[in-house]
């Protein structure tokens, strides 16, 4: 009897590399740091190593699927764009069917190891977020640039998703590093829309501050907006949740974030736009590490 011949071409790296891309891996390191951070900035120096391998590894699975779903729907916008045509879907390397069994069993793999090694709170949170990026902010980004106010909702969970895996609870604190992060959200995407503002517009995607091009008016908007992002992040060190070095942290890291804000109105160029949207990923864990440094 002739044995059967396993079809290893099926679990081969160019496979494996598809389903990293449509899972989105690299730009859910992010995400899933911004929870772990969470985590630990709650537990302080009582965290848990199986808990936070659970919440890391699920957090990946979840935000992944998240990110599937986003392309799944997003599919014949992304033949549309340069940035994304050669993703998986649109380049034709994956069917609607396999997307759509992959993101199905990332969501329930790491909802289920949320569920596991955390709280009930943490898994609510995580499926919320999951269903909120997926079906309410991904079908909004075709319809109004409001999608950006909706999409920062569930950007700014992780941190919450975090806090609570450490004893299924949320407070204050919580609250402010969830405010710090839903601000932080508005120069983060807005800069990237500027720099990929004409290939935006390809996918049918009009996703600045009022619809329009780049321009002193969306300059303004975001400057204004990062501003906020001052008295929200020396709040944790003025109520007691951590020293007042933090303070002196979040003013200079305002600063250098306010910066190139500051720069794009007064040139509106791309290059200064591309400088802000490497500052907003150098703020977000800077903030979030000095946050939990300074509570140990």
């Amino acid at each position: 009897m002739t044995a059967q011949r396993i079809p290893f071409h099926l679990i081969s790296m160019d496979k494996l590399r598809d389903y990293a891309q449509f899972l989105k891996l690299r730009l859910a390191s992010l995400v899933v740091f911004s929870s772990a951070l969470g985590y630990l900035i709650a537990s302080g120096a009582d965290w848990n190593g199986s808990t936070l391998m659970g919440l890391t590894l699920g957090g990946f699975l979840i935000v992944g699927a998240s990110n599937g779903i986003n392309q799944i729907l997003e599919r014949e916008s992304d033949r549309l764009m340069h940035r994304t045509r050669k993703r998986p879907m649109p380049d034709g390397r994956m069917k609607t069917s396999e997307a759509v069994l992959v993101a199905f069993l990332a969501a329930v793999i790491g909802i289920g190891l949320i569920d596991y090694f955390t709280h009930v709170l943490t898994t609510i949170l995580s499926i919320m977020a999951m269903l909120s990026y997926g079906f309410v902010y991904t079908p909004m980004k075709r319809v109004s640039p409001v999608a950006v106010f909706i999409g920062a909702f569930p950007g700014a969970l992780p941190v919450l998703i975090g806090y609570s895996a450490f004893n299924g609870h949320l407070n204050f604190e919580a609250g402010i590093l969830f405010l710090v992060q839903f601000i932080w959200q508005f120069p983060h995407f807005w800069s990237i829309a500027w720099v990929l503002h004409e290939d935006y517009a390809r996918g049918g995607f009009r996703l600045l501050p009022g619809g329009g091009d780049p321009g002193i008016f969306v300059a303004r908007y975001i400057l204004f907006i990062t501003l906020f992002l001052i008295p929200v992040g020396i709040a944790p060190a003025l109520l007691g949740y951590t020293p007042y070095g933090f303070a002196v942290l979040s003013v200079i890291m305002a600063g250098a974030f306010l910066y190139p804000c500051w720069k794009l109105v007064q040139q509106q160029q791309l290059l200064q736009a591309r400088k802000l949207m490497l500052a907003s990923f150098v703020y977000l864990p800077v903030m979030q590490l000095g946050h939990w440094l300074f509570k140990l």
